[in-house]
């Protein structure tokens, strides 16, 4: 077993790149969201106060998480993941919203079990897959007990219905597989039939078939998608290279669906244009940049699986996001990390910044 010490010392490139990013997402979340927050609430400013408060959470988050022996707390991660499941399970008996049961209301504030679950599942899959005793190119070994657990949060999170979320999950945890070691063939036998239960949902039993043809559709031309499809596409469209300016965003009126959550990155494009969104790129991939050079050179094998799979979970859900805003995948309705509004997107998305800064400190 390696051994490896605690310095004192975290990786501060890593903290201010987050900062900076935090702070722009802020700005642009207001840019996108006063409109419909003077209509809906009487306040331009009710989603960027939201926001901060749950912002000067994530800070705090992050300075805890920064301070704990994740490998401690990786001990307990199996069962916390089994909480999960039941937080999973109490969202069916909350209110829809927008005709998903996807969060927990709990008085004033509300929680989306899943981005929590994302989360845990990388810490306990890196504490697993690290354990020596655990052979992973044996196929059994690989499926169990990982296929019931994570097939039963994916059956879970199917039905609210967050077919976004359960991309996510899915496409992370065959990164971890992967990245552990597994073989490919034992890879694609986990892939095929889950592939095979999606395809009967979407073309048999009709769950997000619209969406699906919507897709197949905008491929071609994404003026004959879905209505979030084109009006995503008019309003990258209208920025052009520099955008309209900050804050004079046309689509934004009632135009383009959700520009503060899932198309923030359409809305913030026709306000900076692609100039701007360069910068915005350029800040989230030095993030995943510092983090993967963090996860590179830890002292152990968990470290690493740990560190590769937090980037591996940030990488997918703005991949998959900015995918969707470009036409290029279907729309899912899954957030932009530290851009959209969302308390439960911003908390888990900084928590993982958390756990890049905490395993900076480890040196051999």
């Amino acid at each position: 077993m390696k051994r490896f010490r605690v310095k004192s010392r975290f990786d501060d490139r890593l903290l201010y790149g987050y900062i900076l990013t935090l702070v722009v997402g802020l700005v642009m979340l207001y840019s996108t969201s006063s409109i419909i927050a003077e209509s809906r609430f009487g306040s331009h400013l009710f989603f960027l106060r939201q926001q901060i408060l749950w912002a000067i959470l994530s800070l705090v988050a992050i300075y805890v998480i920064w301070r704990l022996d994740l490998k401690k707390v990786a001990v307990v991660s199996a069962p916390a993941l089994l909480l999960t499941l039941v937080l999973l399970s109490l969202v069916y008996l909350m209110p829809a919203r927008n005709g998903s049961h996807r969060w927990l209301m709990l008085g004033p504030v509300t929680l989306q079990p899943s981005e929590l679950f994302k989360w845990l599942m990388i810490i306990y899959l890196a504490f697993s897959l690290s354990n020596p005793k655990r052979n992973i190119a044996d196929l059994k070994q690989l499926l169990f007990p990982y296929v019931l657990i994570i097939g039963l949060a994916l059956g879970l999170i199917l039905f609210e219905p967050d077919l976004g979320s359960c991309v996510v999950i899915f496409v992370s945890a065959i990164g971890m597989f992967f990245l552990a070691g597994a073989r490919l063939k034992h890879l694609l036998t986990a892939f095929v039939p889950p592939a095979g239960i999606a395809a009967f949902f979407v073309f048999v039993v009709g769950y997000k078939k619209d969406r699906i043809l919507d897709y197949f559709a905008a491929v071609v031309n994404p003026l004959e998608g879905s209505y979030q499809v084109k009006q995503a596409a008019l309003t990258l469209g209208s920025g052009g290279l520099l955008g309209t300016g900050l804050g004079e965003g046309r689509q934004k009126l009632f135009f383009l669906p959700y520009p503060h959550t899932d198309f923030i990155f359409a809305a913030t494009g026709e306000e900076i244009g692609l100039l701007g969104l360069l910068v915005i790129m350029g800040l989230l991939g030095f993030l995943l940049l510092r983090g993967w050079k963090i996860a590179v050179a830890q002292p152990d094998r968990f470290g690493f699986l740990l560190g590769a799979g937090m980037v591996w979970l940030l990488f997918v859900n703005i991949a998959i996001n900015i995918g969707v805003v470009t036409a290029l995948l279907p729309v899912t309705g899954l957030t932009l990390p530290f851009f959209s509004y969302g308390g439960s997107s911003l908390l888990a998305s900084s928590a993982a910044i958390g756990v890049l800064l905490s395993l900076s400190r480890r040196v051999a």
